[in-house]
């Protein structure tokens, strides 16, 4: 596992005791030997409003920040990602996603083996200044067709 895999890991168990965690982003630095940036970029690439997080940022004192999860039901869980996605959005956004849908089961491997077919570069053979946008309007739809 890549050290951002584990750092994502674990302030995702945490939510397993609670809706809202604060952290300091130093001290978690220290724990995981790595500098404080690296935490920053799992905060910023795992726990987005799209992926059904809310994250506020706390300046001083070592960067405190406050991570909320927003829970809904399957069909809200989904709306809310279709509407902070975007215009465009990228393969890696996309896996990102799909994994995070797995692993609160609002869909199943055979759908997720679906989703990342349909949205992986292979498929969208066309100019990269299309390939996301496309993308993005394929996921959506998609998205709003599962059951």
């Amino acid at each position: 596992m890549r050290m951002s895999d584990i750092i994502e890991e674990f302030i995702k168990e945490l939510f397993d005791r609670t809706e809202e965690i604060e952290i300091q982003r130093n001290e978690l630095a220290e724990q995981f030997n790595c500098v404080p940036s690296q935490i920053n970029y799992v905060i910023s690439t795992r726990f987005k409003p799209s992926q059904g997080y809310y994250v506020e940022s706390r300046r001083g004192g070592g960067g405190h920040i406050l991570i909320k999860k927003i829970n809904n039901t399957k069909e809200k869980y989904i709306m809310h990602i279709i509407n902070n996605i975007g215009k465009e959005i990228t393969a890696n956004e996309v896996n990102i996603l799909i994994s995070d849908l797995l692993s609160y089961n609002i869909i199943n491997q055979e759908q997720a083996k679906l989703l990342k077919v349909a949205t992986s570069d292979n498929v969208l053979n066309i100019s990269k200044d299309k390939k996301d946008e496309i993308r993005s309007r394929i996921f959506k739809n998609m998205l709003l067709n599962i059951e």
